[in-house]
Order: C-alpha cells, then structure tokens, then sequence
C-alpha cells in the first residue's frame, strides 16, 4: 500500500482533515511559513535583480527536521497549504526544504475542509502555480524595500521604533487626513420645514417635506428665508396634487466576502477586525461538534470573491423549500458589481453545510464563534432566498405656489428579510425601506393642517473612520487585500499611529508627524492611487501578463534618488511633550503626556532615572458609593474602560458599568449605565437594592 504525507499550516487542520483519510496518510503542520527574509538585514540582493535571500525561520529548525524526516519516510507529498498567494508561496518554500520536484503535480488545494472537498483535491493535484508565487514573491520584495528603506530613516531623524510600510502608512494618511478635514470644516447653515396634516376621513396623521415651488427644488438656508416662507403660507388650503403607486424590490444580500465580512461583524457584533479573522479561522480549520467530531464549518475566509458553487446552491434550495416554502427561493442570477478586478480564486464565505443550523451547533461553540457563525450562515441562507417588496406611494401636496411631498412603503413580502436583516445602506438611512403607510389619499382632496415645523440644521464634517469604514474605503481604493485589513489597522494601532476612541480610529501626534514627513518626501509612494496602481501591476504578474523583477526594477530606481534626496534634506526631528502641572512626587519634576497603547498617559521625563507613571484620571463628578472619594475612568491593563474610586488603594471600589448622576427612586443611591442593542439599562449602585429600568432604543 502506498504512503502519503500531507503537509498544511497549522495543527487545528491536521486534526480535522486526519478523521476523513484512511491510515495510509500522515498529515502534518508546518506552522506557517517554513522560511522567510531575514528580520535582522534587508535580505533583498539590489545588484542581482533583487534576488531574495531566504532563510529558515528561527525558532523552525525542529519542524524543519520533522517534515523532512516524515517526508523520506512516504512515496508522495501533497502541499496543501491555504489556497491564495500566501498559502501558494509556504507550499514553494516547503517544496524547497524537501527537495520536491516542482515540475509534478504536488499541489492540493480545497475551499472548505470536509471530506468530499479533501477526498477530491487528492484525486486532483496540480503542480505548483509560478505566477501566483512571482506574485507574492514581487510583493515581499516590495514591502521589505519600502519597509527597510524608509523605516531606518524615521529612526535617525524622528526616533527609534519607527516604522513605514507601503500599505500602513496609506492606512495612516487615510485616517490623518480625515482628521484634518474634520478640522478645517465649516457648518453651512440649512432649514427644513415639514408639514403636519390630516387626512379628514380617516383623521390619519402624517408628514410632508417641504420641496419647492413650481416644481423646483428651493433651499433654505437662513431664519430670514424661513421666516419669509412661513409669512407666505399662511391661509394656504394644502390640496393633493400627483399620486404615484409602485412597487420596490430590495435584493437579498451576497455572500460575504472577507471584507464585508469584517465590516458587518463589526457593525452588528462590535467585533475587531483581527477578533473577526482569528474567530473566523478556527470556524475554518474545524471546530470538535458533538455527535460529529472536528468539523471545518465555513469554507476559506480569505477571498474577494461572491460566487457560490452549484452543489452548495443546491442544497440551500432545497434546504429553504424544506424551511420556508417554494416562495422564498430567489430564482434570479445575479452578478456583483465591482470597479476593482476580483481575484476569484475561491468562493464566498459560508457555512460548509448549510444544514448545520447555527443553534443546532450552539454547545459545542465558544459564544463569539457562535455569533459569527450564525452571522455568516444567515447571510449566505439570506443570499440564495427572494427579494423584499414593498409597496410604494407619494403624493404632492400643493400649498399655494409651494410644493409638498410625502411619501410611504410598507413591506408586503419579506423574502430574505425572513431570516437576515443587514446593516443600514446609505438608502436605507434615507428612509428608502421604512415602514411607513400614507393614509388613502385621491387627487384634489384637501387636507387639514395641524401645525408646521420648522427646524434649523447644520452640515457635519465627515465622520472619522471605524474599522469597518475604513476596510471599506481600503478596498474601494484598491488598497492591500483580503487578508491584509486586518494586520494593517493591528499595525498602526501597535505603531502608535493611532487609537482607538470607541469606536473612531484618530491619528496620534506621532501619527500626524510621520504622515506628514512621509507625504513630505515620499508622496507618490505613501499615496492610494499609487498603492492601487502597484496592487493592479502585481495581479499582472499572477496572470503571467508582466516580469515581476521588472516591476521591482521600475519601482525601485526613482525610489532610490528620492530617499537619497530625503536622507539630505530631512534635519533631526525633535518630538517634544506636552508638560503637565502635576508634579511628580519622587523628583519633583512636571510629569510630560506620553502616548500608549491604550490612549495618554503621565510620565516622568527623569526616565530611566526615575519611572514613574501615571494613569489620566478623568473625573465623572459623582461620589464613591462606599467611601467620600468621587469617581474616575481608569483603564485595565488590557484597555478596558472601567470606573473606580479616586482614593484608590484606600478604597476598593469598581465598577464595570458607567455611572450616571441619576439617583435610585427607591434608596437614593447613584445608578449605572449599561448599554446593548436594544437599548440602555440602568441598575442601582447600591448591592443590597435591586432597582433597575430599560430604556428601549
């Protein structure tokens, strides 16, 4: 009987992939990457055509001897490492420290790690595919040059433990720019007026938006103008003018893909992007399901790529007739939409069986897996099922020369809203889909009007990027991919670029600075249509359309006068900080602001003679429940906002929830806050009180 070895990336795989093959087949782990650049030098040998100069990683020489050891020891070795440019580079490397004939087919790949996926990719190695690896080869080349040419620079004239990178410091111009729209913004005053009527018969109440007049649109956009407006309307008759009936259809969702996978997660789940990929990992690899054993649950979570294979349309027809009737199956093919080219190289991401219902699975997932499972299942049973529809009416409403309109929808079929509702779009914020029913109204009929209300506005500045916003506007732009986002934003976050502040991502300082210096001295390489431009050359590469050490060559030649010009120009930079007045109490020294991890803090400017710290205390106002100190926000060692008395370590108190300064109605102690979906909950302090009261959203 013949042997085989199997080789993938981690042991989470081995162990599930080994329950569907028979004792002929060994599989082991290479955990990642087997060699790599070296991390201490630039490794790229500029004068012979930026050949890379590879080394085992250290720390692998055991796994290393291992695979070798097992490979002598079998007739074939598959490489089945993750099928994308990464997955297709580790299988090179491992081909190499094998001494493995890349011209033979030794290559298997699978979207999804269930027996039939695996059982077939056996029957169908392929050899080793040379332009995706170019590919991937040209884009390490890349980084590293920009990486380990510019970095060393911000370290002589900034400071230590600096760093750029061709993708990151787009990242942190995105975010800095922003920063400095939403500074240099100007409110522009603007009103709106909305007419509150009856319909007489039915004495139904709703609402007109003012429009115009004679059929043009007509801004507002003072109190003069308001005020001329309303002096003009009154005693007018408000009469039904044109009445539009219709129909709208809302088309199910796709398929995730990964990056509106991380984009939902973190709208509906508050998920990071990195918590999101890491969940979404384990749910690949295989997750031990009772009754089942280890199970890989969704297919590769790595991919830009909407489409679904037949069998699995297949089965979620029949899985939905079964479920919900004949009448929620979308019968329509449709295509996405996209400016960028699509890697296609795999599917979507969705459940490996649709018939793993997610609560039939809930014990034997850790809550989060659970959560995003269920996200993930519901979106592809969503993406197969039939549209939404809604009927629609508007109407005008004539007020003398003035022109009202109104307008309702009410869903009269809920298609895939039966299992699935997305996050807002934008024509949803705008009220698109509402469900709002207008009285039966007819042409000439007069209607009462109860009151007119105007209201002053003013224009906002753009808002300051979340994660998801900024995946979003990373792939619209073309910048990095899938499987980048994620170690993007970590990396800027961990650089100290930037923070996190709930939500918004805000350039630090030392962001500001480096951006700055960066857009300086090096604007067409930190620069998205650049980035985008270089991701599209590097695709060319994978279709066998261009060389990638002349892509490299064209890149690198204005690369190197313009860091020569940088080195010249660019004097030392001092960073000074911001000097408090609190003094520290071992040297007698101001403390100075020091940017962390998880936001400010206080610092000695004696280090390392003197390392004291301290946290930024910020005041809430309301007294300890247990001592006569107040309240302060503190931070954990984790980052995690919590609350705690200023007399610390005097006194012990904390608390997770928010205080608020509204007292008990039944003991008059202070209350806490807690926030979720469907609303706020407000809890007595006091532990030997049971006081609460929800607020619904």
């Amino acid at each position: 009987m013949k042997t085989a070895l199997i080789i993938v990336e981690s042991p989470a795989k081995v162990k599930t992939i080994k329950k569907f093959l028979s004792s002929g087949y060994k599989v082991e782990a290479s955990m990642g990457h087997i060699r790599d650049l070296p991390k201490s030098q630039i490794g790229i040998d500029i004068e012979n055509n930026f050949q890379p100069k590879y080394i085992t990683i250290r720390g692998k020489g055991p796994i290393s001897e291992k695979l070798k050891k097992e490979a002598k020891n079998v007739d074939k070795v598959f490489l089945a490492t993750d099928p994308d440019r990464e997955g297709e580079a580790i299988s090179w490397h491992l081909a190499a420290l094998l001494g493995i004939d890349t011209s033979k087919a030794c290559r298997i790949e699978f979207n999804e790690i269930t027996k039939t996926a695996v059982t077939t990719a056996l029957k169908n190695p392929r050899k080793l595919n040379m332009n995706v690896i170019d590919a991937q080869q040209a884009r390490r080349v890349l980084d590293r040059l920009v990486g380990y040419k510019i970095s060393p620079l911000l370290w002589k004239k900034v400071k230590k433990g600096l760093s750029a990178g061709r993708v990151q410091s787009v990242a942190v111009r995105l975010i800095s720019d922003r920063e400095n729209e939403i500074k240099s913004f100007v409110p522009k005053e603007y009103w709106s007026l909305i007419a509150k009527l009856t319909e007489p018969s039915s004495k139904k109440n709703f609402d007109a938006k003012f429009y115009g007049a004679a059929g043009e649109k007509l801004e507002i956009n003072d109190e003069k103008s308001m005020k001329q407006l309303l002096s003009k309307l009154e005693g007018a008759d408000y009469v039904v003018g044109k009445i539009k009936k219709g129909e709208k259809k809302r088309n199910a969702p796709f398929p995730f893909t990964t990056s509106s996978l991380q984009q939902e997660a973190y709208k509906k789940l508050g998920f990071t992007t990195k918590k999101t990929m890491m969940l979404a990992q384990r749910l690949y690899e295989g997750v031990d399901i009772k009754g089942e054993g280890t199970v890989g649950l969704v297919t590769y979570i790595r991919t830009d790529s909407t489409r679904v294979s037949d069998d699995a349309k297949k089965e979620a027809v029949e899985y939905i007739e079964e479920m919900y009737g004949k009448k929620y199956i979308n019968t329509e093919v449709r295509a996405q939409k996209s400016g960028k080219k699509v890697q296609d190289a795999h599917e979507a991401i969705r459940p490996s069986s649709i018939r793993r219902e997610p609560n039939a699975i809930k014990d034997s997932l850790e809550k989060d897996q659970f959560k995003l499972y269920k996200l993930i299942w519901e979106r592809f049973a969503a993406s197969q099922m039939q549209a939404a529809l809604y009927d629609t009416v508007s109407a005008d409403i004539h007020a003398k020369e003035y022109l009202f309109k109104s307008s309702g929808s009410i869903l009269k079929f809920d298609g895939f809203l039966h299992i699935y509702m997305d996050s807002k779009t934008d024509k949803e914020e705008k009220g698109e889909f509402d469900d709002v029913a207008l009285p039966e109204l007819t042409e000439g009929q007069q209607l009462k009007l109860k009151k007119l209300e105007d209201k002053q506005h003013f224009t906002e500045p753009p808002q300051r990027y979340t994660e998801a916003t900024l995946v979003k506007v990373l792939e619209e732009k073309g910048i990095g991919r899938p499987s980048t986002y994620a170690p993007i934003i970590s990396t800027i976050l961990a650089r100290g670029y930037i923070v996190r502040d709930k939500k918004f991502l805000i350039p630090t300082e030392l962001g500001d600075m480096v951006n700055d210096l960066l857009k300086e001295y090096f604007s067409d390489i930190v620069n998205a249509e650049f980035t985008a431009i270089m991701e599209k050359k590097l695709d060319d590469v994978e279709d066998g359309e261009k060389n990638w050490v002349e892509i490299i060559r064209e890149f690198y030649n204005p690369f190197e006068l313009v860091l020569q010009t940088a080195e010249e120009k660019i004097g030392k930079i001092k960073i000074e900080d911001e000097v408090s007045d609190v003094i520290c109490e071992h040297c007698g020294r101001n403390l100075v602001y020091k940017q962390g991890k998880f936001g400010k803090f206080l610092a000695c400017p004696g280090f390392p003679e003197c390392r004291n710290i301290k946290s930024i205390l910020e005041y809430t106002g309301i007294k300890c429940p247990k001592c006569e100190g107040e309240l302060v926000q503190r931070r954990s060692k984790r980052g995690k906002k919590f609350f705690g008395c200023s007399r610390y370590p005097e006194c012990d108190f904390v608390s997770w929830d928010e205080p608020v300064k509204d007292t008990c109605p039944e003991c008059g102690s202070n209350m806490v806050k807690k926030e979720s979906k469907s609303g706020t909950v407000y809890k007595c302090m006091n532990e030997n009180c049971s006081y609460q009261k929800k607020t619904d959203k």
